[in-house]
Formats: structure tokens, C-alpha cells, sequence
């Protein structure tokens, strides 16, 4: 063999494992999940850990094996409907809000669905050049990892809503605390870049680079804790109108919240609802599971504010700054939209992003349930304001 096919032959295992990874990582999460865990869906915004499986096969099956490997033959060709998502370029699709009503196909036939795409996948990545799939396996892999985060996301609503409290799991490792008392650092006014710099992978929305003016301005050094947010309880801030946005307090009043989501007082004593079970509040854990109206309500009372998306990767670009990505993902007052220059992708991967681009808001960071390795400074979150059930916490900014 000469030295260019054995390096080809070397990039290939390398990307090969890469895949498997990432794939069992993503098996590694329903260990501990019963068919029945797998099955329930709990919203029409969560889906059954059930479907994510599936939906991650479907998306290699759909946009790689299908159109790249000649002899495949997909698993079942129902499955094309069952589990696309919102690709309306590729064909019918499934109601999102009844996913849970899927018993069939089982949960056994979905792992052999896994399992079929991956040897396929395998044989993809070994028989035909890396030019025509590099791109879309990365893209792959990366919305793999973000349906493992969904995955943990939609498992805990579910198991909150039993009066038993299951856990998901043990409890992993201490939390990371935040640092107490709050400091500040100065970020000067002026013109810099934001966006993906076009090295390494990253999704189209994150990009292109661009300039923007920022006025001078100061970023908390750490997240509100939930001890903070007690205060905020405690001073009668989900009762006091005038913290809130128009939307956020109709939201309150419809919803009947008075704490963040998975939050309950029983004889004066709060506890919160997590993957481990319920456990009391520690008032100096990083707060999860508040609203983008939760969030600027209380940015509002602590007398400050939230940063832009601007502000928050310049800041996080300059300084040093704890629980920038393994805590919360941080909600910033930037509604998500398209930077300048934004263009999709052609075809149906091309509405992977750019659809969405109304009426959501922008998160930065990352959090205790993303996947290491998966996020950037640059990488852009998004959810609609009243969205509770995923790993979201608040940073605080200032004039």
C-alpha cells in the first residue's frame, strides 16, 4: 500500500470512530430507560426518547445513505415519514405533537434501525470518496449530539410529571457551584467581529463573521445562582407586573407559575425537580429552567439587564469567565435571526436553521447535559421566550 492510500485508509478510521462515538453515546443515554420511559412524550414540544433514536437514523438514512451509497436498501420504508421532523423539502412528515402515540415500530426494531444505518454508515465512509459526505457526516454528528441533550431535556419533563420523582440517574459529580459574590468586568465600547471564523465545523446559522458596534458595558463573571433567584421569589417578583414583559406576564398569569419550571414549596422548604430525582434547592448552584420572560423579569429587578448575543461572545472571547458552557445555557435579549450575509444551504438541509428564525431567542453557551466538545463561543441556541424545559440559566449585563 503507498503512503497517500494509507493515509486515506488512516482518515477513514478516524471519522469511522467518530461515528460509532457518537452513536453510542447516544444508545448510552437510554440505559437506564425502560421501553415504557422511551415511549411517553409529555408535550407536543418534547419527543419520546424513542423517536430521537430513530430520528437520528433517519437523518443519515435520508441525506447520506440514500442518495451516496448505490446498494443501500433503507431499513423500513415507512420509516422516511415516521420520523422526519419539519424537512418539508423531503416529504411528509408525521405530527410532531403525537409522536408519543407511535408504539409501532417497537423499541427493539428501532435499535436494529440503529444498527442497520451504522453499518451502512460504515460502509459509506469506506467505499465512497470523503468529498461527497465529509460536510453532511459532520452536520450529522453534530445534530446527533443535539438530540442527546433533547433526549435528557424531554426524559426529565416526563419523569417530573410522576408523583414517584424517579431519577434518571445517580447523582454524577458535585455541581458546579457559582463563585460568590458576583464581580464584574469591564468590556470596552467598539467595533469587533462575531461569527464563525470558517475554521472547523459549525452551523450555518452561526455564520457569516461580521462586525459590530458594541457601547461600553459589563459582563457578571458568573450565572445567577438559585439562592439569587429565591430573592427574586421571595420579594414577590413572579406577583409585581411591572418586572415583566407584556407576553411574560400574560404568560404568568395563564400558566400559573410561581417559581421556575420543576420548582415546588412544601412547609417553607423549595426543592426543584432534576435528573436526579428531587432534590432541595442549593442556593449556590447555578439556576436552570427559567424563561426568556423569567429571565429579563429578574435582569430587570436585580437592576441590570441581559446581554446581546454581541456582547455575551465578545465578552466571552476576551475574558475568563466561569460556567461559560458547562452549567446553563444563557438567554440573551437577541432574537434570533439571520446574521448579515446569512445564506442557507441549498436543498432540504437548508432548512435546518433558517426556518426557525422567527420569534425565538438567541441562548449562548452551553450546559450541564450538552455533549462535551460540542459547542463553540460562536454557537447560537434558540427557543421561544416562554420555553422552560430546557437547561437554561441567566448572566447578567450591565451599562
Amino acid at each position: 500500500m503507498n503512503v497517500t492510500a494509507q493515509l486515506r485508509d488512516d482518515a477513514a478510521e478516524v471519522i469511522a470512530q467518530r461515528f460509532r462515538d457518537v452513536r453510542d453515546a447516544t444508545l448510552g443515554l437510554t440505559v437506564n430507560l425502560s421501553a415504557e420511559d422511551c415511549q411517553v412524550q409529555s408535550m407536543p414540544d418534547a419527543s419520546p426518547a424513542k423517536w430521537h433514536l430513530a430520528h437520528g437514523s433517519w437523518f443519515f438514512e435520508t441525506f447520506l445513505l440514500t442518495p451516496l451509497l448505490p446498494d443501500y436498501e433503507p431499513f423500513d420504508q415507512a420509516f422516511a415519514i415516521l420520523f422526519n421532523s419539519y424537512y418539508v423539502g423531503v416529504g411528509e412528515r408525521f405530527s410532531r405533537p403525537h409522536r408519543g402515540l407511535l408504539t409501532r415500530p417497537s423499541l427493539d426494531e428501532v435499535y436494529a434501525y440503529r444498527r442497520h444505518v451504522d453499518a451502512a454508515m460504515l460502509r459509506l465512509v469506506d467505499a465512497v470518496p470523503p468529498s461527497k459526505w465529509r460536510d453532511l457526516l459532520e452536520l450529522g454528528l453534530n445534530h446527533e449530539q443535539q438530540h442527546q441533550e433533547l433526549i435528557l431535556m424531554d426524559v426529565q419533563h416526563a419523569l417530573s410529571l410522576n408523583p414517584l420523582d424517579p431519577a434518571y440517574r445517580q447523582k454524577l459529580a458535585d455541581p458546579v457551584l457559582a463563585a460568590a459574590p458576583r464581580t464584574w468586568t469591564e468590556i470596552p465600547g467598539g467595533l469587533y467581529e462575531i461569527g464563525h471564523n470558517a475554521s472547523g465545523f459549525a452551523f450555518d446559522n452561526e455564520g457569516p463573521r461580521h462586525r459590530v458596534w458594541l457601547e461600553p458595558y459589563a459582563f457578571a463573571d458568573r450565572l445567577v445562582t438559585m439562592g439569587d433567584y429565591l430573592q427574586f421569589i421571595e420579594a414577590g417578583g413572579y406577583r409585581s407586573p411591572e418586572l415583566w414583559l407584556s407576553d411574560g406576564w400574560a404568560t404568568v398569569e395563564a400558566e400559573g407559575w410561581i417559581a421556575p419550571l420543576y420548582w415546588a414549596c412544601e412547609d417553607g422548604q423549595w426543592t426543584r425537580f432534576s435528573l436526579e430525582g428531587r432534590v432541595p434547592i442549593d442556593p449556590n448552584e447555578a439556576l436552570l429552567h427559567v424563561s426568556f420572560y423569567e429571565a429579563d423579569a429578574y435582569a430587570r429587578w436585580a437592576g441590570h439587564r441581559l446581554p446581546t448575543e454581541a456582547e455575551w461572545e465578545v465578552a466571552a472571547t476576551l475574558g475568563g469567565f466561569q460556567q461559560i458552557a458547562d452549567c446553563a445555557w444563557q438567554w440573551t435579549a437577541s432574537p434570533y435571526t439571520a446574521y448579515p450575509g446569512f445564506q442557507p444551504a441549498t436543498g432540504a438541509v437548508g432548512e435546518y436553521n433558517a426556518k426557525f428564525m422567527v420569534n425565538q431567542f438567541v441562548l449562548r453557551g452551553g450546559s450541564l447535559a450538552t455533549p462535551q466538545g460540542h459547542t463553540r463561543l460562536t454557537y447560537r441556541n434558540f427557543f421561544p421566550p416562554a420555553a422552560r424545559w430546557a437547561f437554561s440559566g441567566i448572566r447578567l449585563a450591565r451599562a
